[in-house]
């Protein structure tokens, strides 16, 4: 069996810097932290530089190009919040060492021409494209046993539950969204005893639910439905005193996704791209992708939201990174795969974490979160899913760009491929 050590790298096992040498793989897992270098391994000088990790970017929507991009840049897991990637349909990933893992939702439950419609060519949606998503007569085979849970009252969202379970969703999301924020006000919106209804009978069957929430009255409605985790961080306002306690009190969970809430606001990710560290790993589209912006609610603030993050974290709300990075469109722009999990990171320093408390957000605590008992840390038997960096990102949080090497379980991805 191949074995790898890695030697005289800092590291970080998801948590904290650990006083140990070096880092053994052993085919696909994690052999031994410590000094112990077996005979006939392979040998990885890791001076100068830092183990992290994997990341996780715990909110995309992802295709093979996304998951090949991510995992380039460090991601070597991906939370899709909606799309094709449910636990049935994702045999191609897998065992796919070229490509980032995933985990899905499936699609989430919104009522008929609810959000996300007003981005997929449907009533609201006034820029001619279509998402990526939208499937056409040649497609229809594939999509063929994806559910589109489109409810309107608790008896339906709670029939949809088991058809989701089914056909492989992992967690199970709820669509909560008027369309203020994207330009499109008056969209369809679940009411609060379909969420509770939904919640309720998906914590009967063992998952794991979230809500896209993009303003403080959503979030409130998702955390009395019981909502396990909220995707998305509010914008329409500067937060109070009592939405932050709600959600610290729920024990909920939040993915703030600044890296798109910057977007939709008309702040592109043109400064970030400029990086070379970003740059060289992105083609023309990517680049030209950070460059725009959704720039649908250009009258947010981003100081707002960069303050509620601080107010959720100071009251102890676990943070996990996320970035809603989806497909390379100049209308779906702001993001890039893989790249922006980066971006974010350095947001939420900005925002009062602590390099330490960022990289945590991206790999210890989403693993936690979703029930990813095998990576998100480094321990003995886990997943090798393993980053090398030059720096300490521990304390300069944007060394993690300094990517010298990938491992995703086990299988060295070089940084230049």
């Amino acid at each position: 069996m191949n074995r790898t050590a890695i030697v005289g790298a800092r590291i970080f096992d998801g948590e904290e810097v650990i006083p140990a040498a070096s880092v053994v793989i052993e085919g696909t897992r994690i052999r031994s932290i410590g000094d112990d270098i077996p005979d006939g391994a392979l040998v990885v000088d890791g001076r100068g530089g830092t183990v992290i990790p994997g990341l996780i970017d715990s909110h995309v929507h992802t295709s093979l190009e996304g998951l090949e991009l991510a995992l380039t840049f460090g991601v070597t897991t991906e939370l899709e919040m909606q799309g094709m990637f449910t636990r049935d349909r994702r045999s191609q990933v897998t065992d796919d060492d070229r490509v980032a893992d995933v985990r899905s939702a499936g699609f989430g439950i919104t009522p008929p021409g609810g959000h996300p419609s007003e981005l997929m060519g449907g009533e609201g949606h006034d820029d001619g494209d279509e998402a990526p998503w939208d499937a056409d007569d040649a497609d229809a085979d594939q999509w063929a046993d994806i559910v589109m849970p489109f409810a309107m009252t608790p008896e339906e969202a709670v029939a949809f539950i088991p058809r989701l379970q089914a056909t492989g969703s992992d967690y199970i999301k709820f669509m909560i969204d008027d369309g203020t924020v994207e330009g499109a006000p008056g969209l369809p919106l679940l009411d609060d005893a379909t969420i509770a209804a939904g919640v309720e009978e998906a914590h009967r069957r063992g998952l794991l639910t979230v809500a896209h929430t993009l303003t403080v009255d959503a979030t409130a409605s998702a955390i009395t439905g019981g909502i396990d985790g909220l995707v998305h961080l509010f914008m329409d306002r500067p937060h109070t005193s009592q939405i932050i306690d709600t959600i610290a009190a729920s024990g909920a969970f939040v993915v703030p996704c600044v890296v798109l809430n910057a977007s939709m606001m008309g702040i592109s990710a043109a400064e970030f791209a400029e990086d070379p560290r970003v740059r060289s790993k992105l083609d023309d589209a990517w680049i030209s992708t950070l460059q725009s912006s959704y720039n649908r609610y250009p009258q947010g603030d981003l100081d707002d939201v960069l303050a509620s993050v601080r107010a959720l974290h100071a009251a102890g709300v676990d943070i996990l990174v996320g970035t809603d990075v989806s497909f390379p469109l100049p209308t779906l722009g702001g993001m890039a795969h893989g790249a922006s999990v980066h971006h974010e990171l350095q947001l939420l320093v900005r925002a009062g974490l602590t390099p330490t408390e960022a990289l945590r957000a991206a790999t210890a605590t989403p693993a936690r979160r979703f029930g990813l008992d095998d990576r998100g840390r480094i321990r003995e038997s886990l997943r090798a899913d393993l980053v090398l960096v030059d720096g300490d990102p521990t304390t300069r949080i944007a060394d993690t760009l300094n990517i010298r090497q990938v491992w995703r379980r086990g299988s060295a991805l070089l940084a230049d491929e």
